[in-house]
Parts: structure tokens; sequence; C-alpha cells
């Protein structure tokens, strides 16, 4: 038979299930980044950039109680559902119990004390009234994320791709209601609509959640059937798993906490005021860092779904799928990463103009565009060395990168400002993605060729932009389009123009990584 008429393989199982679980994640994430976006415009135009930073520093309080209460906990459900599928129910309550007995005692601390936290931890009194808020969310968040923990395991993403949407859609809608009900009263907005939009958002996810488990819990396979075991059963076993992996989110968090904290304060020793500083750290955060995470919807939700296939993989000793994960998960990162690095280096100001009318904000995206393929790197990696059970050695290797950023904020923000930082995020991320690669190397044998996964697309972005210009430098047909539009306009030709390259490329030669894993 001709070579050429050959039917292809179908796609194993287990790769089917984690293709259609990451197209499905990452159509949620991209709904509700999409969406995101419109509601990060919205805040921006209505509390300012300084509002936004100090919306963004109570962000690190309830990072510090989602690792303690919930993040850990859906971590360790996910892990030990997805290797013995048949306690999953069981564990599944043990964590929920676990869960939610630490998420009131959060909430209920934070409410106790929030004055202290605003002013002597936060250093900004104005976030004091915000932590209530911020307290009543957490147990919300404890709920979905059990939930969706356990739909992970068993390979169900449904549900928790739906309660992404769901949670954004609603805060969305609902701060837009209430901004409008406002400027019909008269009554000024500020940065407590934001906080209430994101309570309104965890509780919407948490009853979605609930709802769906109560009606439509995920299936085991024809049959096989659940196995009933106590709590006194489950639960050592899981906060054994939960345990190292709550100590080491409780010090990132605390890592990232006193990065934001102290990233205001150390912007005020550059010589910048109080509402400069916290307006510089808004732009920072709630304008330019989330273009620049747009597009890592796509891993997240990949790493999310790597980490149970990974694991179900390590209990069967198959090496070989571990390695085809990683060098599948290694080629796509830097393919868009270095897409990401062409299209915020070249349109980066015009986005920040367009999106946010700052432009400071697309000064920062064309700074932080050469972070892209080590973000990316990091997300996909980490998560296979937790999967692999080595989320000591990842810990270690976040603390060690964390510190770099530190010591950039600390040192370098007083003497040459937010650039300093701006610098050791690149550093910190560049460290941190060659330490998983190499970790992972000594761990698994795994397809890596610098030339094809970066030289090669490297050379084809840079091919790409000069088409791309051959193609504008005498006509542009989108000139009369707003900038918006324009610029949007501008990236999808670029994007087409690199994919279809890279396309031509890998049609020129057998891909050796096209058996399923």
């Amino acid at each position: 038979m001709n070579e050429s008429l050959k039917i292809p393989r179908k796609l194993s199982p287990t790769k089917y299930a984690l293709l259609t679980g990451t197209i499905l994640l990452t159509s949620a994430g991209l709904i509700t980044r999409v969406l995101g976006f419109f509601y990060r415009i919205f805040l921006s135009r209505t509390i300012g950039a300084e509002g936004l930073g100090v919306f963004n520093l109570i962000h690190p309080v309830f990072g510090i109680c989602f690792a303690l209460c919930a993040g850990s906990i859906q971590t360790a459900i996910s892990q030990s559902v997805a290797a013995n599928a048949r306690k999953g129910r069981s564990v599944f309550r043990s964590g929920l119990i676990i869960s939610m007995g630490i998420s009131v005692v959060l909430a209920y601390a934070i409410i106790q004390f929030k004055d202290i936290i605003a002013n002597n931890i936060l250093m900004e009194p104005r976030c004091a009234p915000l932590l209530i808020f911020v307290a009543v969310s957490v147990p919300c968040a404890a709920v979905h994320a059990c939930i969706n923990g356990y739909y992970y395991g068993m390979q169900k993403p449904q549900v928790p791709a739906l309660a992404q949407i769901i949670e954004q859609s609603i805060r969305i809608g609902a701060v837009f209601l209430i901004a409008d009900i406002m400027i019909r009263s008269g009554i000024t907005i500020t940065v407590q609509l934001a906080v209430l939009g994101h309570l309104i958002g965890e509780i919407a996810s948490s009853l979605f959640t609930v709802t769906a488990y109560r009606f439509f819990p995920p299936k085991m396979a024809p049959g096989v059937s659940q196995i009933h075991s106590g709590f006194q059963d489950t639960a050592p076993e899981l906060i054994q798993v939960a345990l190292p992996l709550m100590g080491n989110r409780l010090i990132l968090n605390i890592l990232f906490s006193a990065e934001a904290i102290l990233i205001p304060s150390r912007l005020q020793m550059s010589g910048l005021s109080d509402s400069a500083a916290l307006s510089v750290y808004g732009v920072l955060t709630g304008m330019a860092l989330p273009f620049i995470l747009f597009p890592s919807t796509v891993f997240n939700s990949l790493a999310v779904l790597l980490l149970p296939t990974v694991a179900e993989a390590q209990s069967e000793g198959n090496d070989r799928r571990i390695g085809l994960a990683i060098s599948m998960s290694l080629r796509y990162c830097l393919y868009v990463g270095i897409l990401c690095i062409g299209i915020f280096t070249l349109f980066g100001n015009d986005l920040g103009v367009s999106v946010f009318k700052d432009n400071t904000a697309g000064s920062y995206m064309t700074i932080l565009a050469w972070l892209c393929p080590f973000i990316y790197l990091v997300t996909t990696m980490g998560s296979i060395l937790n999967g692999l059970g080595k989320t000591s050695v990842t810990f270690v290797q976040n603390v060690a990168c964390m510190m770099v950023r530190l010591f950039f904020v600390l040192f370098g923000i007083p003497k040459f400002g937010i650039v300093a930082y701006l610098v050791g995020t690149l550093v910190s991320e560049l460290m941190l993605a060659l330490m998983h690669v190499l970790t992972l190397k000594k761990i698994v044998d795994f397809v890596w060729n610098a030339w094809d996964m970066i030289v090669k697309p490297s050379t084809l972005m840079i091919l790409a932009i000069g088409i791309y210009y051959a193609a504008f430098s005498l006509f542009d047909p989108f000139a009369g389009l707003s900038l918006f539009f324009k610029t949007a306009l501008h990236i999808g030709i670029l994007s087409i123009f690199y994919l279809v390259l890279l396309l031509g490329v890998h049609m020129m030669k057998k891909d050796p990584e096209g058996e399923a894993f």
C-alpha cells in the first residue's frame, strides 16, 4: 500500500483525554481571560491605576489563605484520586472536611485582625475594610477547589472549565450592574467594588461546583465500583501528600507577598510619592502582566492535566510516556513563547495605549515579553516534577529564584526604579526554567533538540516579521481603523505568517513525537 494513503493511528485513550481536556480547559481559560481583559479595562478607567494597586495589595492575603486551605489539598485530591480512582469519593470528602475546617479558622482570623494586617503588614490602611470580603471568599474558594481537584483526578475537566467561565461571567456582570446603579445614584466608585466582585465570583463558582457534584458526579469506568473508606482511613494519606505541598506553597506565597508589599515601599525610596508608587504598581500588575500572562492559559490548562497523567504513568512504571509528555510540553511552550516575544516587542506600546490609554503599560510589556517562554516552561515543567513526586525539588528551586527577585526588589528598585524589578523577574524565571528542565533530564529520558525547539522557531519568527514588514511597508489596509482594532489585526496576521511557516517546516519532516503516549 502507498505510504501516503495509510490511515493515521488513533490516539491512545490517555493522550486523547489529555488533549481534549487541555482544549476544554484552554477554551474556558481563553474565554475567562478575554472577559477578564474587558474587566481590567473597566477597572483601570473607574478606580484608576492607584486603585488597582490597592486592589492587588490584598491578593497576597488571599493567596496565603488559599495555599493553606485549598490549593495544596486540591492538588493532593487530584493526585490521590488519579492514583486510585476507586477510593476517589472518600478521598474527596476527607479533603473537603480538612479544607473547610482550615478555611473557617483563617476567615475568622482575617476579620479579627484586619486592622493589624492592613496597617502593619500591607502598610496600607485602606485595605482593612476590604479584607472582610477576602475573609468571606476563603471558604468559598476551598469548596470549589476541592471539587475541582476531584474532577481533575478523575480526568473529567468539564465542571472545572465551566466553573471558570461562570465565576468570571457572574463577577463581571455583577460589577457592571452595581457600577451602573452607583453611577446613576451619583455614588463614587471605589476599589471596594472590585473586591466585592471577587467575592461574588467565588460564591458563584462554589455554588455551581456543589450543584454539579450533587447532580452530575464523575462516573467510574464500566464494571468498576467505588471503595468506601472512612475519614480516619483516607485523611492520613491525604494529609501526607498535602502537607509538603502546603508548606511549599505557604513559604512561596509568603515570599510573593513580601515582594508585592515591598515593591510600593521601595518605589517610594526611589523618589516616588505614595500615590505614584501605587500607580506604578497598579500599571505593572493590573495592566502589563495580564497581557503577558494571557497565552499562559494554554499551559496552565496543560499543567493541571499533566500532573495526574504523569502521576498515573509513574505508578505504571511507564517512563516512555512521561518522556513524551515532557518533550511535547517543551516544544509547544517554546513555540508559543517565541511567538509572544515577537508580538509584545513589536506591538506592546500600541497595546498599552489602545487598551489602557497608558504609555507606561506598553513599555513594561516590551520588556516583559522576553519572560514568555520561561513562564510557560516553568508552569508545565513544574507540574510534571510535582506529578513525579519531586515537590521538594520544585520548592527549593522556586525559593532560590524568588530570593533572586527579592534581591532586585530590595536593592535594585531604590536605585533604578521599577526597571530593576523587571530585570530581576527575567533573570529569576530564566534560572527557574533551566533548573526545572535540567532536573527532569536527570530523572527521565526525553527528546531535547535545541535546533528544532529554539533555533528553527526563532528563525521562523524573524522571517515572519520580515514578511510582515514587507507586506505592510507600502500600504496598510487597516490604517483607517482605531488603534486597538488595527493592532489586533496586525497581531493576527503576524501570527498567521509564523504559524504557516512553522507548519510548513513540520510537514517537511516526520515528527518523532507523533506516537501516542
